[in-house]
């Protein structure tokens, strides 16, 4: 089987007679293989495929074994096939978050699709039904798709192996653990296989050498399969299916399976979701790159709890009666999440972190094995005066009736929900305040509940499934005798909970951030746009979780000259308060909030842009300690406030 090219270059070609003389070069599959080696063959086959499903098969077994999602289904299916075209076939957040080693792994993955029909003829072809003919039309291009792909994988897994092994990443390293030799053998296979098939073109199939590369070439292909289990490169098989088999959005915390589920207690409350991604880990780092506990020198890191949660299966197994926070997983990690969601925003295989998280914080809670005077205060407080800050409503009250609020009554437009922050904190009321400047000046009839509750955030992020029902409940009631269509907030936390978590216990009413409001309406707005450079800091549950970017930026430009710090938009580094953390004590290490506040105040703006009162407080704090030459900090809705026609004043008598 001949494969003729053209290679006009000076090394290959030679004038002669005004014509050129190309060398024919050759994709070498060798002719004839004899009985013995078809034989051998079916052999290595059987024997490399047995000793692949020993491993899988245990793997397999663990997370069929595991507990069936409650409340799972796989409707809408169009988003399924959408995510996963765009993450898995495509690569796309793969590049996106490490362009240059993210290229390079697409690479590999891609040759791999490639090179399925290249392995299935070049194992047909020792028993003699090679369908792909290097002589006819497609086989001649194909084959040659294949060798192109085969240079970019050889290139790129040479890439990989160096930055593995040589530049070596902090991220890529495991604590206590050596770089995974296992990583260099599968690399060294990759390149085997690639090399091999392209050696193959510089040969004739009648000779030795086509018929050494064959056997070299299907050695390491044989040897690569049963190693795929036993390393990270499981990921090559399960993370397809994990990336499918998502829960639908992003950081969506399952509702618990009646009275008797307490969260991720034990081995026999391990999820088959769970399971599936606890094998998918390809131990990147990413998570722990970008994880702002994992930064701050605390003991949290994601990658860790997801490979804890692969250790503890692969010792009890799913149906363990041993605890879960123990061994592999410390309760003080579990309790050190933000919930900011960047770990699984940068996931390239479709692990969520934070609802394996809050399921570890839910078995401690519920259970009444976490015990922190912190969290008891917080969930006391929730539950007697229904606020986190554990004020009483009449302080609420007060704060009303002196900016003069109206009460709603099912005929405004908007029913402005104050939250534990807008109604009780100092500064979150000064931010309410100018959002109803702004409202009055458009126009825009809105008014309060005169009973809110907390919406329950904290209690649902730590883990207090019973306080926040409890309080998601009485809301949903409240609201749905005050006939609320629509509500607006100045709290991403109170948006998220209310758009997403009362699901599971009603339909809770339309809402949006003030910011969607405040971009809605910036033509209606007053511009006295300044040189003042403005620096914004995207809040987390605003920016991954509700993917708002832009609109608090469109204010912040109306009024100033944009700035941004050197992590923004979706790598926008937390504030330290998500999570319920912003009510506990935070012990060990840097504060979050001291590092976010350094990275804004090394722009050189004068002023620090926010858009969640829960960032404000976290960095006004912060931001103390510089003293008078701190910058201003300011709510986005502050800003758009200062630029509205300020009233005349009153003379004096």
């Amino acid at each position: 089987m001949h494969l003729p090219i053209a290679l006009p270059s000076s090394a290959l070609c030679a004038s002669l007679q005004g014509q050129f003389v190309f060398v024919r070069l050759q994709f070498a599959e060798p002719d004839h293989f004899s009985l013995v080696e078809k034989l051998d063959l079916i052999a290595l086959i059987f024997s490399s495929t047995g000793v692949f499903w020993k491993r899988f098969g245990v793997v397999v077994d663990k997370i069929l074994k595991s507990r069936k999602d409650p409340g799972f289904h796989l409707f809408p299916v169009g988003k399924r096939i959408w995510d996963f075209f765009w993450e898995v076939l495509c690569q796309a957040k793969v590049i996106r978050e490490r362009p240059l080693p993210g290229l390079a792994h697409a690479f590999v993955f891609w040759s791999f699709l490639v090179f399925a029909l290249v392995t299935l003829n070049h194992i047909a072809v020792c028993f003699g039904i090679g369908f792909l003919d290097p002589a006819g039309a497609f086989g001649r291009f194909y084959f040659w798709i294949a060798a192109a792909f085969a240079l970019t994988c050889a290139v790129s897994i040479a890439g990989l192996f160096i930055r593995r092994f040589f530049v070596r990443p902090i991220w890529l390293s495991r604590e206590g653990h050596e770089v995974s030799w296992e990583s260099g053998v599968i690399a060294g296979l990759i390149f085997a296989l690639m090399a091999t098939y392209l050696a193959a073109f510089f040969v004739t199939d009648t000779s030795l050498a086509a018929r050494l590369l064959w056997w070299a070439h299907t050695l390491s292909l044989l040897v690569f399969l049963p190693l795929v289990p036993h390393t990270k490169h499981l990921h090559l098989i399960l993370s397809p299916i994990t990336v499918f088999l998502s829960r639908g959005s992003f950081s969506q915390i399952p509702a618990l399976a009646g009275d008797e589920d307490f969260g991720l207690v034990t081995g026999k409350d391990l999820t088959q979701l769970v399971s599936l991604q606890a094998y998918s880990c390809v131990e990147c780092g990413r998570c722990t790159e970008h994880c702002p506990a994992a930064n701050t020198g605390k003991s949290l890191n994601p990658k860790e709890v997801i490979l804890g949660v692969r250790g503890y299966l692969n010792e009890y197994g799913p149906t363990a009666e041993e605890l879960l926070l123990g061994k592999y997983n410390s309760q003080e990690s579990a309790f050190q999440c933000t919930t900011c969601g960047a770990c699984e925003f940068q996931c390239p295989v479709g692990i969520e972190h934070v609802p394996i998280i809050v399921g570890l914080r839910r078995g401690a809670v519920n259970t009444g094995a976490w015990e922190d005077n912190y969290g008891t205060k917080l969930f006391l407080a929730m539950e007697r005066n229904s606020n986190a800050l554990g004020l009483s409503a009449s302080e609420r009250d007060k704060f009303i009736q002196k900016q003069e609020l109206p009460i709603f009554d099912g005929t405004q437009e908007y029913c402005l929900w104050l939250g534990c922050m807008g109604g009780y904190d100092p500064k979150g009321r000064e931010i309410i305040s100018s959002f109803v400047e702004v409202m009055r000046y458009l126009g825009t009839s809105y008014g309060v509940l005169r009973k809110e509750k907390c919406t329950g955030d904290p209690a649902r992020r730590l883990g207090n499934d019973l306080v926040f029902q409890q309080l998601a409940e009485s809301n949903l009631e409240t609201m749905s005798q005050q006939k609320v269509k629509k509500i607006i907030s100045i709290c991403p936390h109170c948006v998220r909970t209310i758009q997403e978590d009362w699901k599971e216990f009603g339909a809770p009413p339309e809402i949006e951030h003030h910011s969607e409001f405040l971009a809605r309406h910036q033509a209606q707005l007053p511009h006295n746009k300044t040189a003042e450079k403005i620096v914004y800091h995207d809040p987390c549950y605003l920016g991954r979780y509700r993917n708002v970017y832009d609109e608090p930026r469109s204010v912040i430009s109306a009024a100033g000259t944009l700035v941004e710090a050197e992590r923004s938009h979706e790598r926008s580094f937390c504030c330290g308060a998500g999570g319920g953390l912003a009510f506990l004590g935070e012990e060990h290490g840097q504060r979050v909030s001291t590092v976010r506040s350094q990275e804004l105040v090394a722009t050189g703006a004068t002023t620090i842009g926010a858009a969640c009162p829960f960032c404000n407080t976290m960095f006004r704090d912060a931001l103390a300690s510089q003293g008078d030459n701190a910058p201003r900090l300011l709510d986005i809705t502050q800003i758009a406030a200062m630029q509205l026609p300020q009233p005349a004043a009153k003379p004096q008598a």
